[in-house]
């Protein structure tokens, strides 16, 4: 028999290899101090060019020491509370201890016969995510790999629906309908929809941009004026994409009013919520989603605000029946003739971990409260941030956080907007160097903005006013480097 195969003839050796990585990480994890050493890449390349994989270790410490070494001396840890970069979150145990049970059974939730109770298990998520949105029981949907596929999937849907809604030529080619398509997203929605449109066969010119107000939500009557201008010039709207979360400012569009657009003019409504998807089971602030279920579909990123491992995202129909437009089948795998309730007939993957699993372990173990607790906490912590830099003579923030980022530069009074250009991308750079923390930097106008992104319930206003401090003596530091290097010019 296989030494190494997981069967029921090597349980024992599962049992020993398997406390060894679980003790591994532990026992490297409790002594971190900080969220990444700020390694680059010369420092880490050689390291991994010079392993040999054509002549393996053959012993599981060696290869643990091996891969301390070349990875986790260097890895960059989400629940450490001074990471504040992107939207990645510390993980909750129970979804961990879910993918030992994932990766060691590894069903594939393609087709019954791979996965038996686990189809039963998504579905049952699937139909609970969709009555948190609002949806009745013709709703419908799939996990995902995360937020840029379940909107690629959401629109696929919606340019099926527009092809079949009357709009188009019936003796016109579905080819030369789709250059008449037009997607709508506001100026800060995410930047799959653009992807999507690509991959759609419809282009970067087929999403229309629209403009957003003083706190970076879309404007609804700009957002009909462009669906009347686009009718008159006999386009076709396939679709409006709300976004509920920007990943920069946090901003979610006015759902109720854009839906109100929407229906006037008969066109898909999808909201993008995979970060703001954890109000769903917010105690405090699920208001901030009225309207989501009134949209056609919805993207939820679990591994997002429900503190999930990636990957773990799901895309949710209001009608089951639209999923037709990625149905295919094969003899092979799921015949039209199948009575069994089969996955694939509704993803645009085949072979597909049991991701789903970790959520349900998860709610099983924690409860859909305590998520959402979480995620009002860190919301929480972005309002305490603000009131921080609203204070300080030396920052300047772009709008009221309304989830859990913060857009900020290092600016003090007379500091020239070139100038600000050039020390707040090095003040990034420098934390990140140290080990210290790490923040992410954007774009606003053109102009370089510093980000934080709270999404670890374990971070505190003091590492955030810790933060800040860095970036406030680091910017003085930077600043006077470059007036010096002025004036000797």
């Amino acid at each position: 028999m296989p030494h190494h195969l997981f069967n029921a003839g090597n349980i024992d050796h599962y049992r020993d290899q398997m406390t060894r990585g679980v003790t591994a990480v532990a026992d490297h994890v409790s002594t971190v101090s900080g969220p990444w050493t700020g390694a680059g890449v010369a420092d880490l390349a050689g390291l991994v060019e010079d392993i040999d994989l054509d002549r393996p270790l053959d012993d599981i410490d060696a290869a643990l020491d091996e891969i301390r070494t070349v990875y986790l001396d260097d890895a960059v840890w989400f629940h450490e509370p001074r990471y504040l970069a992107h939207l990645n979150c510390p993980v909750v145990i129970p979804a961990l201890v879910a993918e030992v049970l994932v990766s060691s059974v590894n069903s594939s939730l393609d087709t019954w016969d791979q996965s038996a109770g686990g189809t039963l298990i998504e579905r049952r998520l699937i139909d609970w995510t969709a009555a948190r949105i609002g949806y009745d029981r013709g709703a419908d949907g799939v996990f995902t790999s995360g937020g840029t596929q379940s909107n690629l999937q959401a629109l696929l849907v919606a340019r099926g629906q527009a092809y079949l809604a009357g709009d188009a030529d019936p003796a016109e080619s579905l080819a030369l309908t789709a250059s008449r398509f037009r997607i709508f997203a506001s100026r800060d929605s995410h930047f799959s929809v653009q992807k999507s449109a690509n991959v759609l066969g419809l282009g970067p010119d087929a999403v229309v941009t629209i403009p957003t107000d003083e706190r970076r939500r879309m404007d609804p009557w700009a957002l009909d004026q462009a669906l009347r201008e686009a009718e008159v010039a006999g386009l076709i709207p396939m679709a409006v994409v709300a976004t509920a979360g920007t990943t920069d400012f946090g901003s979610i569009d006015p759902l109720d009013r854009v839906a109100d657009v929407c229906a006037e003019h008969g066109v898909w409504l999808h909201v993008d919520a995979a970060y703001g998807g954890g109000l769903l089971v917010s105690t405090r602030r699920r208001h901030l989603l009225a309207g989501i279920e009134r949209a056609d579909s919805v993207t939820v990123d679990f591994h997002k605000t429900f503190f999930q491992p990636v990957s773990s995202s799901a895309v949710i129909v209001r009608r089951g029946e639209g999923l037709r437009h990625v149905t295919y089948h094969a003899d092979y795998l799921n015949p039209r003739s199948s009575v069994q309730p089969n996955q694939v007939d509704k993803s645009l993957q085949t072979t597909r971990r049991f991701d789903a699993l970790k959520l349900w372990f998860t709610l099983r173990t924690m409860g859909a409260d305590a998520i959402g607790d979480y995620v009002d906490a860190v919301i929480d912590l972005a309002a305490d941030g603000h009131a921080m830099m609203r204070d300080d003579p030396d920052l300047e923030v772009v709008t009221v956080p309304t989830l859990s980022t913060l857009v900020f530069r290092f600016r003090p009074a007379g500091l020239g907007e070139d100038d600000a250009d050039a020390v707040n991308p090095g003040i990034r750079r420098t934390i990140a160097g140290s080990g210290n923390a790490v923040i992410a930097g954007t774009k606003v106008g053109g102009r370089a903005w510093l980000k934080l992104t709270m999404l670890n319930p374990g971070t505190t206003p003091g590492d955030i006013r810790a933060v800040l401090d860095l970036v406030r003596g680091i910017g003085h530091e930077l600043l006077d480097e470059l007036h010096a290097t002025e004036g000797v010019r």
